[in-house]
């Protein structure tokens, strides 16, 4: 099981926007405001402007969710974790709000809703899990 990655942004919750520009960024690789806009409107219907880009990437810079590079005269932006990485301490994050505001009696009315493929892909995660806690345990 992959554990969580050690670098996290400071902030993980992300507007729609912030998450489409992200998600733009994770197909590029890297890119500029340019790059960014001209995908994001290769939709016909939509209007986005140059200074929104930039925007939601200074927002994302400051979140930690990206890193600003300048190469000759234009800035490039990167993401600072994978999308695997991102996805997976996006909901790390939503499960632990969750546990945090929810009793005993919430999650198993919550656990108790839920179809028999999900209540086997639970099943398994505590299996999982059992077993990684056993392996700790043997090797202190």
């Amino acid at each position: 099981m992959v554990p969580l990655p050690d670098r996290r942004p400071k902030q993980l919750s992300l507007g729609p926007l912030e998450a489409e520009v992200l998600e733009t960024l994770y197909a590029l690789g890297s890119a500029t405001v340019k790059e960014v806009r001209d995908r994001l409107l290769s939709d016909p219907d939509r209007e986005l402007a140059y200074a929104s880009v930039t925007t939601v990437l200074r927002r994302l810079t400051k979140k930690g969710w990206l890193e600003c590079d300048k190469r000759d005269r234009a800035f490039r932006w990167t993401p600072v974790l994978s999308r695997n990485e991102a996805q997976m301490l996006q909901s790390h994050d939503r499960l632990q709000r969750f546990l945090d505001i929810s009793n005993p009696d919430v999650v198993a009315a919550f656990a108790d809703s839920l179809d028999g493929d999900s209540l086997d892909r639970l099943e398994a995660i505590t299996e999982r899990v059992r077993v990684m806690r056993q392996g700790r345990e043997a090797d202190a």
